[in-house]
């Protein structure tokens, strides 16, 4: 029996979280969450006789320490996280002393904040025609980034780029990709604090990516979209298209 559920709370939005997930938080004994990131309001529908605790300034050890004594006592528990544990998550950690201890788990996914930043934009990353790839990365920080994987070599591709926990550095991501060979002129979305009160979504062009990130004041909890070829008005999903025919549709006569 999984004793032990690591759930994706989504960016911010207290509904962004999967059916599966509120449903989790509901049932467990003890929820724990990410309070830096994680809003209390999305852990507010869990029972009245629930443990919730804040995991924020709390150690690897100590948040295990909480996570077993509620295991021991034949509980389960709620260790939630923001966005999709499988992405930039810090749920391998945790996996392994579980592990250790012969405790079962399991991973709920969540929503990511490039998608919900991309739905906040009313964009999309793939063009019909166009880039049909998205890359995910990051600027080198106190996590170190394979060389194989700098930005600027990454932008060759001139795929669509999500750029996450670079906020501090607007200038080394503009600079990174104007070095891959990508455009000035292409759309740059920069989402900041997506899903919260505050959310902000700002279009630019990737010449002022970095300008605008510092007027804005977006150093922290910040998104880089970089979108390549939205500005072509000949895309078009076949999807629609009457002379298109697929399984369920056959194409216009002619």
């Amino acid at each position: 029996m999984t004793k032990v559920y690591f759930i994706g709370a989504g960016p911010g939005d207290p509904e962004l979280v999967t059916v599966k997930g509120r449903r989790l938080i509901q049932e467990a004994d003890l929820v724990l969450y990410a309070g830096s990131l994680v809003p209390r309001e999305l852990v507010g529908c869990a029972r009245e006789d629930a443990r919730v605790e804040d995991s924020a300034p709390l150690s690897l050890e100590e948040t295990h320490g909480l996570i077993m004594e509620t295991v021991q006592g034949g509980g389960t528990v709620a260790r939630v996280h923001t966005g999709d544990p499988g992405l930039y998550g810090a749920v391998r950690e945790q996996a392994e002393l579980l592990d250790a201890e012969g405790v079962s788990w399991a991973i709920v996914p969540g929503v990511t904040s490039a998608s919900a930043g991309m739905a906040a934009a009313g964009r999309s990353f793939t063009i019909p025609g166009g880039t049909q790839t998205l890359i995910i990365s990051r600027l080198e920080g106190r996590t170190p980034v394979p060389e194989r994987e700098h930005l600027s070599r990454l932008a060759r591709h001139g795929s669509a780029m999500a750029v996450y926990l670079s906020a501090g550095d607007p200038e080394g991501v503009q600079a990174a990709i104007q070095e891959g060979g990508c455009p000035d002129e292409t759309l740059a979305v920069i989402a900041y604090r997506v899903g919260w009160p505050e959310e902000s979504i700002v279009e630019t062009r990737l010449a002022d990516l970095a300008r605008t990130a510092r007027e804005n004041g977006f150093t922290r909890q910040t998104l880089f979209l970089i979108l390549p070829g939205q500005d072509s008005r000949e895309a078009r999903s076949l999807l629609y298209d009457e002379d298109f025919r697929h399984m369920f549709r056959d194409a216009k006569a002619t």
